[in-house]
């Protein structure tokens, strides 16, 4: 078996499959140091508003402790590869788990949004470095028959973190405070650092590759992947290229990405190293996870803010309104587990991603009157078909690729996935603005002085405020104004639920371009 080769100098898994509790254990915290990391990029979300408060924040200025933990963890995982092999993944792993924990406790202690933002960037940096690494090690000490109960795991984690960020962040600043949304990563921190130094052997470190570190490499990176994220996740806020600060970021964006590739292509031991995507399954595994990231990230933004904005909830009704995909991620784990020892991964993925073309076709008929209960199907399907894409497409890019190369492609493969949830939201975003400036042209037509309908409609409400005076015809032509917007709104959330339906029943299609891996390959044996 290849997979018991690769970490021959530790000490290789006997050939019957049998794994030691010692690593059992280390996989263990390492998933549970990757459930933090990822959990910290959205539970931050429904509580921006407290934040602001407590540290006297401007608008503009809050979208940053969003901003900086993305730009800086997006830069962090592709580069985990190298370091983990360059210092061990215990050494490496150790220093992320630990490095977050402080982070934390630095974020919690923030007295301005300056403090807060670098503190944020900080957290995101290291933090990064836990995610790869967990993807890795279950590809690295885990044969292709424990494959069935791992892959749903990581699936579940990697899925479910961002998914119910927003839910946990709303209860701990409605219970306690903000500070909390940092403070409740310290214990857990600690644990998965100590278990991470004591438990953790799969590999011996390569300190040479610290000797031959590629610092402009580096500093290509963090341009084009940094300047990037800083641009989609901006461009909606600042009118895109009508900005010059957008227009110097992606004239920054296009200059590293240069240098990056010519770096990463040129030498013999980049950062980075691209020729994974040679490898078809890989490449296209990376698709699917790129797109997979827009329905993860995308609708997990899309239905708070049809929540907060047309429903008027708040940051506990939104997450309590939200367990739903949860739930039916966590349920449909072990289902996912269980189908993916039996069934062509290619069936499970158009299964999964059928399901998802399902739930946002049916959340395109939504409207202004939608709560829990219209909502419920298209989240069950949501969370179920997470779960059935996630487990197969892991298997298939990271399954059928040599043992070597696994680090370094596990960074590239969830660094996909980052990418597409922060181009999703920055489509998502541009989309939804357009669309309802559209509709509300159209409704202000349908709408306008002279039409029957719209005359009764104003008369009907100029007389409830009639008690109001002379300022009764004023304020009722401002609620119509208010209603017209409201519509365009809704009309426009039923437009991108539409257009994802599209996407994701492309991608059904896709997923039969894919190889399905040999009885041997999931190993790495064939290589």
């Amino acid at each position: 078996m290849a997979t018991a080769t690769l970490a021959s100098p530790a000490g290789t898994p006997p050939a019957s499959d049998a794994i030691p509790a010692r690593r059992i254990f280390a996989f263990l915290a390492m998933v549970f140091g990757m459930f933090m990391a990822i959990l910290d990029i959205q539970i931050v979300s429904a509580s921006l508003a407290e934040i602001q408060a407590g540290l006297s924040a401007s608008a503009d200025e809050i979208a940053w402790v969003q901003t900086a933990y993305l730009i800086a963890e997006v830069i962090m995982i592709p580069l985990s590869g190298y370091l983990s092999r360059a210092l061990s993944t215990r050494v490496f792993f150790t220093i992320a788990a630990a490095g977050f924990t402080v982070a934390s406790v630095l974020c919690a202690m923030s007295t301005s949004i300056n403090e807060m933002i670098l503190w944020r960037a900080v957290q995101g940096f290291i933090g990064g470095g836990m995610i790869p690494g967990v993807f890795a090690a279950a590809f690295t000490i885990f044969p292709a028959s424990k494959r069935p109960i791992v892959s749903p795991l990581i699936g579940l984690i990697a899925t479910l973190a961002p998914t119910i960020g927003p839910t946990i962040g709303g209860y701990l600043s409605h219970a306690f405070s903000w500070h909390w949304l940092f403070l409740i990563n310290v214990v857990p921190g600690i644990g998965v650092s100590i278990a991470a130094w004591t438990l953790i052997d799969f590999d011996k470190p390569d300190h040479s590759l610290l000797k031959r570190f590629d610092w402009l490499g580096l500093a290509s990176m963090a341009a084009f992947l940094g300047s990037l994220e800083y641009v989609l996740e901006e461009g909606t806020r600042l009118d895109w290229f009508q900005s010059h600060e957008i227009v110097f970021f992606t004239g920054l964006m296009l200059v590293g990405c240069v240098l990056f590739f010519w770096r990463a292509l040129t030498r013999d031991d980049p950062l980075v190293d691209l020729y994974a995507f040679q490898n078809r399954n890989f490449a296209f595994g990376s698709l699917f996870s790129f797109t997979m990231g827009i329905g993860l990230y995308g609708l997990t933004y899309l239905y708070p803010v049809y929540l907060g904005r047309i429903r008027g909830y708040d940051a506990l009704m939104i997450g309590e309104t939200m367990f739903v995909t949860g739930l039916a991620m966590f349920l449909t784990a072990p289902i996912a587990g269980r189908l993916s020892a039996k069934l062509d991964p290619r069936i499970m993925m158009m299964i999964g991603f059928g399901g998802f073309a399902l739930g946002t076709w049916l959340a395109s008929f939504v409207t202004a009157d939608w709560d829990f209960n219209e909502l419920l199907v298209p989240q069950i399907l949501r969370g179920c078909s997470l779960m059935l894409c996630m487990v197969p497409i892991n298997n298939l890019a990271l399954g059928t690729l040599p043992p070597q190369q696994l680090k370094n492609a596990s960074g590239l493969y969830n660094l996909t996935r980052n990418l597409g949830g922060a181009v999703g939201l920055a489509l998502i975003n541009t989309f939804l603005n357009s669309r309802t400036d559209l509709h509300i042209a159209r409704l202000h037509e349908a709408v306008a002085a002279g039409r029957q309908v719209a005359e009764e409609n104003l008369a009907m409400l100029t007389q409830r405020f009639a008690d109001y005076g002379d300022a009764a015809e004023s304020m009722a032509l401002a609620l119509m104004n208010q209603r017209a917007h409201k519509q365009a709104l809704v009309m426009a959330f039923g437009d991108i639920f539409l257009a994802l339906t599209f996407v994701f029943a492309t991608l059904v299609v896709l997923a039969l371009f894919m190889r399905k891996p040999g009885q041997a390959a999931p190993g790495g044996a064939g290589h």
